[in-house]
């Protein structure tokens, strides 16, 4: 954040920032404004040319668009709607309040407020819900003239000029040709001698990862988007799916640590009581679990009366098993993520994480053995118990871990939200009874 403009947003030297501004980026832009006195700022911002205010508008946060719209005329307004991408729009009437949507409705053209609503009428986190419509379509008995000739005069208000999609009289998608093949093509040569006749597609309908994970797979820049015709109905950009990622990896995460309803909004701008209401639930459920591990204690306590040594190897045994857990039902939730791993390999999985359990639990072991043994007057009895239940523990830390995921796949649940409280419950009674077992068996309790 560079202060030295914002002081100058603030003093209201518009002649110098004029100069500063024609040789910044729209993002930054909007970062120093987002930050000056609102009244300056707007003064700035208005000041903008037309070229670069809505794309310096569809870079301010949230908050600062509605109170944009809340503050501009009806005329600028409608400006800048009109030359805000279709998609940004979308975004902006979804998350505004309903003042904010109902006024940027009320200054955009039929057109434009008509393509919107379409949008707006796909599921939510489907691809149709965030592609833009605006996309430059082209004929297949077009010459490499006449294509250049459309991209130049309907280009300058596409998402992309560089990937052009080929339809047919009845819309349907049947190519894509790049610009830079146009370019270098033979003015006289027809459209579809240029184009790629196999086109990578995602159904409006279809999920918006999973059209992510196409565009990491094939490497590409952009993705046409057609209904269940087959008929092109608009394009998923890069810039698009990165938002998309971001959004699902954010969710995931939120997810997996137990927030139940993960929230679009910023962390600053959401209330106490909503975070609390997110967060409650797996609070409960981990508590409750918990007191199984305090049952399976006290039904051991005789054991510890006559061995008090014993407790200190509690944490050890169920934070190592939780951690191995852990760090395989994360390994596995990412490749199920990102098409790496497929349902039916679960049995390809254990075998696999059954061996790594196996190399894992002869290190740590060991280790443990060679720690106990020194700590405890060379007690190796001890240090046998404990070594074995680590083992034993982290063989089925990685095999719940492995499996788990793919089961909750199976039945349609997030694995996200209920494999770690699963895996921390199973893995830590499990370690438990192992342990105490063996240490009654072995000192004869």
């Amino acid at each position: 954040m560079d202060k030295n403009i914002i002081d100058i947003i603030n003093s209201e030297s518009f002649d110098e920032l004029r100069v500063l501004f024609a040789h910044m980026n729209a993002v930054d832009i909007a970062d120093v404004l987002e930050h000056a006195h609102e009244p300056q700022a707007m003064a700035a911002f208005r000041m903008l040319d037309d070229s670069i205010a809505s794309d310096v508008f569809s870079y301010f946060s949230q908050d600062h668009q509605n109170w944009l719209v809340n503050e501009l005329t009806d005329i600028e307004v409608e400006e800048i709607m009109e030359d805000l991408p279709v998609d940004d729009m979308v975004d902006l009437i979804e998350e505004a309040p309903e003042d904010v949507s109902r006024r940027v409705l009320e200054n955009v053209s039929a057109e434009k407020s008509e393509l919107v609503d379409r949008i707006l009428d796909y599921p939510e986190h489907s691809a149709g819900s965030v592609m833009t419509t605006e996309v430059v379509e082209l004929r297949a008995n077009m010459t490499a003239n006449d294509a250049l000739h459309t991209i130049r005069s309907s280009g300058v208000d596409k998402e992309t000029i560089y990937t052009c999609y080929v339809i047919d009289e009845d819309r349907k998608l049947i190519g894509v040709v790049t610009a830079d093949i146009l370019l270098y093509a033979p003015l006289a040569e027809k459209v579809e001698n240029l184009m790629e006749k196999s086109v990578i597609s995602a159904q409006a309908n279809e999920d918006r990862e999973e059209v992510a994970n196409q565009f990491a797979k094939y490497n590409l820049l952009a993705m046409p988007v057609v209904n269940r015709s087959g008929q092109l109905v608009g394009i998923l950009t890069v810039d698009d799916i990165i938002d998309v990622m971001h959004e699902e990896d954010t969710e995931d995460f939120e997810q997996m640590v137990g927030i139940i309803n993960p929230s679009d909004e910023p962390y600053m701008k959401t209330s106490v009581s909503k975070h609390a209401r997110n967060r409650i639930v797996w609070l409960l459920v981990l508590m409750l679990a918990a007191a199984i591990t305090g049952a399976i204690i006290s039904t051991f306590e005789d054991s510890l009366a006559v061995l008090p040594v014993l407790v200190v190897f509690i944490p050890v045994l169920m934070g190592a098993g939780g951690n191995a857990g852990a760090q395989t039902s994360t390994v596995i939730i990412r490749g199920m993520a990102i098409g790496e791993i497929d349902k039916s390999d679960i049995w390809k999985l254990i075998w696999r994480e059954t061996r790594i359990a196996l190399v894992c639990s002869v290190i740590l072991g060991g280790a443990n053995f060679v720690r106990v043994f020194l700590m405890y007057d060379r007690n190796i009895v001890l240090a046998m118990v404990v070594s074995v239940s680590l083992c034993i523990t982290l063989l089925v830390a990685k095999s719940i871990g492995c499996t788990l995921p793919i089961l909750a796949k199976k039945l349609k649940l997030d694995p996200s939200i209920m494999v770690a409280p699963l895996i921390t419950t199973i893995v830590d009674c499990t370690a438990l009874i192992v342990f105490f077992s063996f240490a009654r068996v072995a000192f004869g309790i």
